[in-house]
Parts: structure tokens; sequence; C-alpha cells
């Protein structure tokens, strides 16, 4: 018998292991089958090629542990998903290979224990930083299966093409890993993928963003037809779904979340048999409706949140019995919710918050679902009370049941749920008295608020008892006095009690509460005596102290407070100067309604970094002396500047068109002086949608092109949500998102009025008490989205320009007390919103049109043009049963945009202030989505 040398020491095992096979059932031998992940005696030791290609693949990289923090994601609800890589353990794996070791035994790496070759690489929270090349060294692995990059840091690299060589992958995961630009198209060659990631989420410069061409994620789509799991969260594809993604029958979870997604969503997606989680969330312009569900339905997760799908909630949504999340939270859902959805007894998150249901009550059936973790019916506008079998969901951790209009009083089952970590109850029509040392029984509260209620709250001395809380909302609860139990709160990250009955100063104790405090809002109280900038508070990033009695100054030490974010003091009597160092980051500064006085200094807009975040600036109401510093020019993203009602003197400030993001300039009743126009340094803001110049000395006349570059007010409204945003929401914090309602005046019937939260879609013009002359320019009858216009007494002439005809969505409209002639336009009776008209004391003649929206105002419109004749008027007109004449073919011709005279019926009459909007609830195409995203959020919003 021939002899035998055996040159690998493992052969003679392998052969071993391979005649014992034939001998062993499936069950009992399946350990010789299996890929091992690690190295072993029994297994082909990695080949040399594999080790070279790994180290290096190593020497690629520094070791540095990526800082996620400064990353976020742009959808609500993915705000703290950076913490997912603490999921993993973290520490970098590659550090740790050694050339004169096995690679197959190095930590991360799996091979073949055939082969020999590498087919698993899993290096994902592995320290790696640097840009990955499109000749990096992994690329030589032509045997890897399964990739996991995920959680390290490629420098904002562009995903190699390469990619696409490695045809036998099955798993790609590149999540979170700092990748940028265009995913390549070679991806969708991946034919054998079963698993791929490459969701990624955002740095504050959006430097990060993955993009996904329209075609790539079509072919992707048709290509992979073995697809299991599709995460795409957050990468920009910017296109509508494709039907044949329904085709994906081994789809089990889809994640598409922040994707620009649009157009409407295939429902067959939905009855997929094997699909058990869908997250489309965040995809606002997405439409859709839920499908019929049938018993067989496999899903467990369903989050639609914040997209556009609407229609009533199916019935047959009880079929998905397998069900544990249903988040539907901001969509446009109607009806009532089925009684079905309270019999899904797997579910343990329910979010249907802000939606558009009607009226309903919370049945008692809620206590059916006893695994619930998480309620949230914000916004859904149950009315009635809270029913007692809230107590059956032992389980619930967050109970959210916040803008409603919940009524009666809290039920007492509620201190029953051990549980609970966090209770929103605010802005409902609670009542009664609460013991506070009720919640002495809920050990695990972080989170309580109660606010805009009718409820009364009686602070019992039980501070020693309570529950730490983190997050304390008290506002409305008719508090007397700073609860004492605030004494043992060391763990306070935000506390509002605004709105409360509080006359006092503010004991000195109170601040030893401030160590760990980011918003403190004590507005809204009789708090009096002097006031002193706490140095215990360096770590608060929102203070409101706003419409108090408090008195003092701002020290020069407020520079130390470096987190400073909102700093609002308005309506107090505060005096002195301002610091010409302030919070290095602030966002809003408030101090409106003082006795601030001496000049704005122009260092604040200067040093530090306070010019790459200040967005709102209202100094009005105080007495400001000079002129504005023009160091506000560095202030790239001022979006507000409210000067009005100071002693300012200085000309028109031309350079402030450099600010890109102003929508907001009052500079009301100062002494600004001369033109607005110049023919060289041209008049154009192109986001502007509110400006107040009256009450001032400028002068001059405007050019008939004035207006035609105010590129905002030109824009028709679509109703789209960013519309109606407001200034001041800015941080998501602990679970909730806390918005400042910021409030200016505006100028009506002669008086002023308080509109709060300055909404972007209120736009207004107000440059009246000036010494204006010349025509009234025609162009401005290109500002179609103009709600307000004030043009009264300046020295304007001539006749009104028909083309105020065009403002289809104005308001009010004051042109009284110039020199204006001729005719009323018939044109103005196509403004079926206008509420408020004064054309009184010009020189204007002849009929005011009949049987128009004109004929809803009186006398005192009108008077003062002796020249005009009606029936509302002492001088009637001549033939008045003659017919209004239609504009002649020719007179179309020469109307502006072709807008031609069409009868229209009575208007309706309003006030205006809340007219300013709510005129168009009933009668404009704004009315939903205005009580969702205006009404629908109060001042503090629970999303």
């Amino acid at each position: 018998m021939k002899s035998i040398t055996y040159q690998n020491p493992y052969s003679l095992m392998f052969y071993f292991i391979l005649l014992a096979s034939l001998f062993c059932t499936n069950v009992s031998c399946s350990m010789y089958s299996n890929v091992s992940t690690t190295s072993s005696s029994l297994i082909t030791s990695c080949l040399p090629d594999q080790t070279t290609a790994l180290l290096q693949f190593k020497a690629e990289f520094a070791f540095i542990k990526p800082n996620f923090t400064s990353y976020y994601y742009d959808c609500p609800i993915y705000s703290n998903a950076y913490y997912d890589a603490d999921a993993y353990e973290s520490f970098p794996k590659m550090k740790f290979w050694k050339k004169e070791k096995d690679c197959c035994s190095w930590d991360g790496v799996t091979c073949n224990t055939k082969t020999g070759k590498v087919v698993g690489l899993d290096l994902s929270n592995s320290w790696l930083q640097g840009p990955l090349c499109s000749n990096s060294s992994v690329f030589k692995l032509h045997g890897l299966r399964r990739i996991n990059l995920s959680f390290n840091n490629f420098s904002f690299s562009t995903i190699p093409s390469e990619f696409g060589q490695l045809s036998r992958l099955t798993h790609l995961n590149l999540s979170y890993s700092m990748f940028s630009g265009h995913i390549p198209s070679e991806i969708s060659f991946l034919t054998h993928l079963v698993s791929l990631s490459l969701s990624s989420f955002l740095n504050y410069d959006a430097s990060s963003l993955l993009h996904l061409r329209r075609v790539d994620f079509t072919n992707l789509i048709q290509n992979m037809t073995n697809l299991r799991h599709l995460h795409l969260r957050q990468v920009d594809i910017s296109s509508s779904v494709p039907e044949f993604l329904a085709n994906l029958s081994f789809l089990t979870t889809l994640g598409l979340g922040g994707c620009n997604l649009h157009g409407k969503f295939p429902e067959n997606v939905f009855q997929l048999h094997k699909l058990e989680d869908i997250n489309v969330p965040c995809n606002y312009h997405l439409t859709g409706f839920l499908p019929e569900f049938q018993p067989s339905n496999s899903l467990r997760k369903v989050t639609l949140d914040h997209t556009n799908f609407s229609g009533k909630l199916p019935i047959s949504i009880g079929n998905l019995n397998s069900l544990t999340r249903l988040a539907l939270h901001e969509c446009n859902f109607v009806g009532t919710p089925p009684s079905s959805i309270w019999n899904l007894s797997q579910l343990t998150y329910l979010d249907l918050s802000s939606n558009l249901f009607s009226g309903q009550v919370l049945p008692s059936t809620l206590g059916n679902l006893s695994k619930l973790t998480n309620l949230l019916l914000r916004s859904c506008q149950f009315s009635g009370q809270i029913p007692s079998s809230l107590g059956n969901l032992t389980r619930l951790k967050v109970l959210g049941l916040s803008h409603n209009s919940f009524s009666g009083q809290i039920p007492w089952t509620m201190f029953k749920l051990a549980s609970l970590a966090s209770v929103h109850l605010g802005t409902n029509n609670l009542s009664g008295t609460i013991e506070f040392s009720n919640f002495c029984k809920l050990s695990k509260l972080q989170s309580l608020l109660l606010s805009f209620n009718s409820l009364s709250i009686t602070t019992a001395s039980t501070a020693s008892e309570l529950p730490k809380f983190r997050t304390l909302f008290l506002s409305l609860c008719n508090i007397g006095e700073f609860p004492e139990f605030l004494k043992t709160q060391d763990q306070l990250k935000a506390l509002d009690l605004s709105w409360n009955k509080i006359e006092s100063q503010i004991p000195k104790w109170f601040w030893a509460v401030g160590k760990n405090l980011e918003f403190l809002d004590l507005s809204g109280n009789k708090l009096h005596g002097l006031f002193t900038f706490p140095p215990l508070f360096m770590s608060i990033s929102y203070f409101f102290v706003s419409q108090n009695n408090l008195t003092g100054i701002i020290p020069p030490s407020i520079c130390k407070w470096t987190g400073l974010g909102v700093l609002d003091m308005s309506k107090n009597h505060f005096s002195g100067t301002i610091p010409r160092w302030l919070g290095s980051s602030l966002v809003i500064l408030n101090l409106q309604g003082n006795n601030f006085n001496g000049s704005i200094p122009h260092e604040i807009f200067t040093y530090g970094s306070m010019h790459d975040t200040l967005r709102v600036l209202d100094l009005s109401h105080n007495q400001f002396q000079g002129r504005i510093p023009q160091s506000l020019i560095n202030c790239s993203k001022l979006q507000v500047l409210n000067l009005g009602h100071n002693q300012l003197s200085d000309t028109f400030p031309f350079w402030l068109q450099s600010l890109p993001g102003l929508q907001v300039l009052v500079l009301r009743s100062n002494k600004f002086f001369g033109p607005i126009w110049h023919p060289i340094k041209y008049f154009g803001f192109a986001n502007l949608g509110t400006i107040d110049l009256s009450f001032n000395h400028f002068d001059g006349s405007l050019p008939s092109e004035y207006f035609r570059n105010w590129g905002y007010m030109s824009k028709a409204l679509d109703g789209n949500v960013s519309d109606m945003t407001y200034f001041g929401q800015y941080k998501e914090m602990t679970g909730y998102v806390v918005t400042h309602e910021y409030s200016m005046s505006v100028m009506n019937k002669g008086s002023e009025m308080e509109l709060r939260k300055a909404l972007k879609i209120f736009m207004s013009i107000d440059i009246s008490n000036n010494r204006f002359d010349g025509e009234i320019p025609s162009s401005i009858g290109k500002l179609q989205s103009l709600i307000m216009l004030n043009l009264s007494s300046n020295n304007f002439t001539g006749i009104i320009p028909s083309s105020l005809g065009n403002l289809s969505e104005l308001e009010s409209l004051d042109l009284s007390r110039n020199k204006l002639s001729g005719r009323i336009p018939q044109q103005l009776a196509n403004l079926t919103f206008l509420a408020y008209l004064n054309l009184s004391h010009n020189t204007l003649e002849g009929p005011v049109p009949q049987g128009t929206q004109l004929d809803t105002f009186s006398y005192s419109s009108f008077e003062g043009n002796p020249g005009l004749c009606g029936s509302q008027l002492p001088k009637k007109c001549k033939n008045t049963d003659t017919p209004i004449p239609f504009l002649s073919k020719d007179d179309e011709e020469e109307s502006e945009n072709g807008f031609t005279w069409k009868v229209v019926a009575m208007g309706y009459g309003c006030g205006f202030v809340v007219g300013a909007v709510i005129g168009h609830v009933t009668l404009s195409r704004r009315s939903s989505w205005f009580w969702r995203s205006f009404v629908g959020r109060y001042f503090y919003g629970l999303w």
C-alpha cells in the first residue's frame, strides 16, 4: 500500500470529519456543516492572500471613537437615534488584529471552513476613521457574503461603486457611517442581497446627506428580488415609490423614513404576506390609504408618522392580531378610530396623535390594551372623561393625552400605574384640585405636564417622597407661591411655572434648583423686586421671565452663560444698557417692553458665535438710540428683526437685504429718515413676509417696479405645512418639543394689536405715517400672498392702482389720508376676503361700486371724499338702478396679469386680528391644516 504524505496538517482531520459525517445524523453533526465565526483547530486556516488584504485594510484607517452627538435625524421620531450605536459594543476591533494569528480568529472576521476564504466582515462600531476609497483592499475579498461597517466615520466620502463587484454579497450594512453623495448605481447589481442597510443621519450643514437617484431606486427594487430587509432611512430619494415594491414577496422589514418620497404609496405593500415592519415616517408629501386587512396579515409594526396618509382607519385593522406598534402621528386620517383598534391586545406602542379625527369619547375598552407601554393620543379631539379603565394598563410608561378636550378630574386609577415615567395631560379641560402628594405613588415618574387646564394644585410638604422629576410643566395651575418641594428636586432639567399667581420676589433657595436646569419659564406671574442673574445657572439654555414686574440690569457676567440659546426678559422693568458681550449661542433674544437705553452694541454681533445662531432679535419698546449696528449683517440666519418703538435715528438699512433668511422687519415708531429706494442699492428682500416702517420720517417716491423683487410675498400659498411654521420652535427635549410663542404687534383699524405666533403666512406691509409721495406702484399687485396693506397718512397721489384687485388674499387695506384721486377701481370688488377697508380723506370721486364686496363697508370707510357717491354715503349717485357695467374687452386687456372683473357675491364680515388668519379658515384652502398646525399646537407642543 502506497504511503500518502499530507502537506496540510489539517487535511487528515478534514477527511476524518468527512468520513464521520457519513455516520452522523443531520442534527448531531450540524456543527461541522456551519461556517465558523472564529478559528478552531478543526477548520481550514485563513488563506495568505486573505490575511494580506485584511491587514492592508486595517492600515487604511485611524482608530478614533466617533462622536455621534453632533449628528441628528431630521425626522422627529428619530431625534435620539444616534444612541442606536450604544446598543452594540464599541471598540477598535481591527487594532487587535495580529499577523501571527490566523485571520479567521480575528474579531469581526468570519471564514468559510472549507476554503479558508473570508465570507463575513463585521466591523460595526469599530472606530474606523478616514475615507473608504475605491482601491480599498476590502474589495479584494471576493468571497465576502456579509459586510457590516455601520457606525464608523468614513469622513463623508462617497460609497465606492466597487461594492457592486462583490457579487456574492447577501448582507450589506453601511448605515450611520458618515458617507455622503450619491449611492452608486452598481449597488443594484447585487442581486443576491437579502439585507441592505444604507441609512444615514445628518450633521448640521447636511454635508453627510446620502442621495439615491430615482432610476437607481427603481433598479434596486427590480433587481433585488430576494430582499428581506431594506433600510434606507434618511437617504434622499425624492421620488415616488414604484408599484412593483409589492413584488418583493420575501420582504420582512421596510425602512424608508425621511427619504423625501412623494406620490401615492402602493397599498399592496401592506398586504405582503411576510412583511412584519413597515416604517416610512417623515415623508411629508407621501400620500396613501390603509387597505382592508386580512386575518392572515403578518404585520407587527406600522410607522407612518409625519406623512400625508389619509382617509378613515379601516375596521379591518382589528385583524392585525400580531400588531405591536401602530404609529400614525401627524397624518391626515379622519373620522373616528374604529372600535376594533381597542381590541389589538398585543399593542405595546400606540400613537394616533395630531390627525383630523372627529370628536369622540375615549372608550372604556381602552383597558383591553394591557400590554401598552406607550399611549399617545395628543390632538385627537377626544372629549369626555378619561376612563378609569386606564388603570388596567399596568405596563404603561408614557401617557400622552394633551391637546384634547378631556374634562372632569384625573382618574384616581392613574396613580396605580407604577411604571409611569411620563405623563402629559396639558391643554385640556381637566378640573378639580390635585394634591401633589398623590404623585409620591409614581416613583418612576420623570416627566409631568399638566399645563393649560383648569386644575388647582396644592403643594403639600411631601418633598422627600416625591419622584425625582426631570421635566415639570405646571403652567396655569393656580399656584400661589414657589412650591417648596422644589428644594429637593435636584434632577430637574425643565421647569415651567408660567401663568400662575405667584406674587413675590424669587426666593434665594430657588436658585439652588438650577444646577441642572436647561429650561426655565417663570413668565406671566407677578414677580417683583431686583432680579440678579444667579451664577449657578451656567447650564441653562432657555430662560423666560417675561410679563412680570422685575427690575435690574443685565450684568456683564452673562457672557459666561455660554450655552444660553433663548433669553426672553420682555415686558418687565429692566433698565441699563446691553453688555457688549452677550451669550455666544443665542437663537432668540427678546428684550421688548423694558427701559433699556443707550446704543445697540455692535460687538454682540461680531464676536463669539452668536452671529451663526441668532434667528430672532426683538429690542422693541425700549429707549435705544443711535444707529442700527452694521455688524448685524454677520447674523446670516436672522429671521426676525424688531426694533420698533425706540429712538433710533438712521437712514434705511439697505444692507439688511444681504440677510437671506430675513422674514420680519419692524422699524416702526423711530426717527428713521430718507428714501427707501436707491437706484444703486435697489431694495429687494427675497424672503421678507412682514415689513413695518410706519411712524418714521421716510420720504421720497417709489418707482413703478418697486415691488417686483419681493419674491416671498409674490408666491401663492399652496397650503404646505412649511407655510404654517412660526418663529421660535427650536429644540426637542426629553421626549417633547419646546416651542417659544413669539408675538408681534400689527396696526389695525387705527390701533395696535398683538398677533401671537408671528406666522410666516401672515404677510403685511405697513409704511403708514411717513412722508412718501408720488404714485402707488402698480407692481404691488404682484404680491399675491399679501394679507394686510397700510399706506395711510402719506402724500401719495394719482389713482388707486387697479392691480390691487390681484391681491386675492388681502384682508385689510388702508389708503386713507393721502392725496389719491379718480374713481375706486371696480377690481377691488374681487377682494372677497377683505374685512377692513379705509379709503377716507382723499380726493376720490364717482360711485362706490355697488352689489359687490364693497357694499359691506360703512360710511367711515369712504368719508372725507366729497366727490364720492353711494348708498352708504350722504351723496347718492344718479341712475342707481343701472347695473354695474362689466369691463370692456379693451379694459380687460389693460388689466394687469389678465385679471378681469367678475361679479362677486356679498362678502362675509369678520373682524381683523383673528380674522387676519382665521378669516381664511372657513372660506379658503387653508382650513384643515390651519387647525392642525396653528390652533392645534398651543404654547407647548407635545409631538
